[in-house]
């Protein structure tokens, strides 16, 4: 930008070419930002506009950490950690690809109909260049940014898939190249004005294309060659999320924040809310009707697959047409979810179901109920309608894309991803899944070495099963007697108790611990040189005798940390 001035452009169009000769005068008084730019343009930039779209690139960045909260209340608490720090490893890795040529493939305008080109490359020209989807109000740099929130969710969605088994390395090799040949096409198609779907017609409000069913189908594949969780198909599974909690908190920043995921705010916020409530709503009857319990859990996915389902048409349709989108894709997504125990795949977080489907719910009820006098309440989009206007060849432009980009999900996902993540399979160290090992400790422990919350996981339950005494055995305990029978925990002479002290072993050079000695995984003193294991019943178990209490270090540091009044 060469000069910056505050006033009215006024002339023929919102960008005056100078140099050709076009007249135009500056009225004082204005807020605009009158912007020459190197070659003599002159752009007029709106200072609301812009602070409403970096407002929204801030909100939108919400929802990538709040797609991680959702599928880390989901998940098993060994595996809590991992899928939430992959969602922010998404950031990451796609903002590095934008950076690189993400937005210019995505956006570039001197690209084709299927693909940009390399304008754009390391973010050149984005500075002073307007454009013109924001009706020339906006520099490309602020639209830009917000952009690469959207790029960045997508991964972080898919990448669900890979919950309790994915390692973390080759996701991240994975997300930069899928992004580049899957995603960067599918965005240009229907948001850059070069794009064949926009040219064509084609109703697309925020993404229900290259968001929603690029990754319910990219996610589905991802699931298929990760092969199905240990224990698939039995009771081990059959689990309780962990924490509901998160589940809840993940679902509100996904709500809230896509209320900014537009730039025609009142009506699309407003669809929005709508939608994502009914959505909720439906999906926890149709758990109700089975059940007969009030599910939180559903109630908080049937509320994500009414925020897909109106994210094509937000801006299109009117709100009783909101309603009926959020409903009926929240009732079609739960049914489908049995899917993948008909087809045997192990979709953990249903991401095929609540994104792919609901994705395709959405695009196609925008052509029945998009209204031309509802786009045009930003003052300048201008489009044909749907059903309820008279253009009955909507329903069909839209059947076109949705073909198009689950065809081109499926072409590159399937042979190019598929053969992508067979070759990054075979570099060492890059194997996509843990070992049967790995997956019974947990990825968070042989990926990461930490947890969510739960940081001495490793030494209670070392002690719980070899009965460690502490290393001050003399210490007494405080608090009540326990009834005099106790409970074996199930975990004692389980597999993921033999792996534990195989790790045990491992840590101490290939020598079982001894008492007296430290233990390197447990970070401390074993009991005394001359003492033996503790014969007393675990630390753990859910009921113990008088003396249960006494040798077992980890109950008495946790007991310990109470004061007497504090005890029940």
């Amino acid at each position: 930008m060469v000069n910056i001035q505050y006033g009215e452009l006024v002339g023929a169009s919102q960008v005056i070419d100078a140099a050709a000769g076009q007249t135009y005068s500056i009225q004082p008084g204005g807020t605009d930002m009158i912007v020459t730019t190197p070659d003599g343009t002159l752009v007029s930039y709106n200072p609301g506009d812009i602070a409403w779209l970096l407002t929204c690139t801030a909100l939108v960045w919400i929802m990538i950490p709040g797609v991680g909260y959702l599928y880390s209340g989901l998940v098993r608490r060994k595996n809590a950690l991992t899928v939430l720090f992959l969602t922010m490893l998404a950031m990451a890795i796609i903002s590095f690809q934008w950076f690189i040529w993400g937005y210019s493939l995505a956006f570039s305008p001197t690209g084709g109909k299927f693909l940009g080109d390399m304008h754009y490359a390391l973010l050149r020209h984005v500075l002073e260049t307007p454009v013109p989807q924001a009706n020339n109000k906006v520099p490309q740099v602020v639209y830009m940014i917000y952009q690469n929130m959207f790029a960045a969710l997508v991964p972080a969605v898919l990448i669900g898939a890979a919950a309790e088994r994915g390692r973390v390395l080759p996701a991240c090799i994975f997300f930069f190249c899928w992004a580049t040949c899957v995603y960067c096409p599918v965005a240009h198609w229907i948001w850059a004005p070069e794009g064949w779907a926009f040219q064509y017609g084609v109703l697309d409000y925020a993404g229900g294309g290259p968001i929603e069913i690029c990754s319910g189908v990219t996610g589905l594949v991802y699931s298929i060659f990760l092969g199905k969780r240990r224990g698939f198909g039995t009771h081990i599974l059959s689990f309780k999320p962990h924490n509901v909690s998160y589940v809840i908190q993940g679902t509100i920043f996904l709500w809230g924040s896509t209320f900014a995921a537009n730039v025609k705010a009142a009506v699309a916020i407003t669809n929005t809310n709508l939608a994502a409530s009914f959505g909720g709503l439906f999906w926890m009857l149709m758990d109700w009707r089975l059940e007969r319990k009030w599910s939180a859990v559903g109630y908080c996915t049937g509320a994500i697959c009414g925020l897909v389902a109106i994210t094509p048409a937000a801006g299109f349709v009117g709100y009783g047409p909101s309603i009926f989108i959020g409903a009926f894709a929240a009732i079609v997504s739960n049914l489908l979810t049995t899917l993948k125990g008909l087809f045997a795949f192990d979709d953990a977080m249903d991401i095929y179901a609540c994104h792919g489907v609901a994705g395709i719910v959405g695009l196609v009820f925008t052509g029945v109920w998009a209204q031309k006098d509802i786009a045009a309440t930003d003052g300048y989009s201008v489009i044909d309608g749907g059903w309820l206007d008279g253009n009955y060849i909507q329903v069909g432009k839209q059947l076109a894309y949705i073909c198009a980009v689950w065809g081109w999900c499926v072409v590159p996902t399937f042979v190019v991803s598929y053969i992508l993540m067979f070759l990054i399979n075979l570099i060492p160290g890059c194997k996509f899944r843990v070992d049967e090992e790995g997956e019974i400790i947990g990825v968070d422990e042989v990926e990461l070495g930490e947890w969510a919350y739960d940081y001495i996981q490793i030494r209670r339950e070392v002690d719980s099963t070899h009965g460690f005494k502490p290393a001050h055995p003399a210490a007494t305990y405080v608090g009540a007697e326990l009834p005099s029978t106790h409970v074996r925990p199930s975990s004692i002479n389980s597999s993921e108790v033999r792996l534990r002290h195989q790790h045990e072993v491992a840590a101490n050079d290939g020598h079982g611990i001894q008492h007296g000695e430290e233990s390197r995984l447990s970070g401390r003193t074993i009991g005394g040189a001359a003492e033996g294991p503790s014969t007393e019943p675990p630390s753990n178990t859910r009921e113990a005798g008088p003396g249960a209490f006494k040798g077992h270090g980890i109950l008495h540091e946790k007991v310990n940390e109470k004061q007497p009044s504090d005890m029940v």
